[in-house]
């Protein structure tokens, strides 16, 4: 069985490759545009690297 580590991006990261302010970002969240987070604590999120990469290669809908 081999596994795959996927590396996990903090809200500023994910908005330095995906050029949407904050608002934008979570709205996107929550109506399904964009990927949904990762709980890492009570109040601490992430996105998984692999799924901000395939926004960036595929394009972001409605980021522009």
């Amino acid at each position: 069985m081999q596994l795959q580590h996927d590396s996990l991006l903090r809200l500023p990261e994910v908005l330095a490759l995906i050029p949407v302010s904050r608002a934008t970002w979570y709205a996107g969240v929550k109506n399904g545009r964009f990927p949904r987070p990762v709980s890492l604590g009570p109040r601490c999120v992430a996105w998984r690297a692999s799924e901000i990469q395939r926004l960036v290669t595929e394009g972001v809908p409605g980021a522009l």
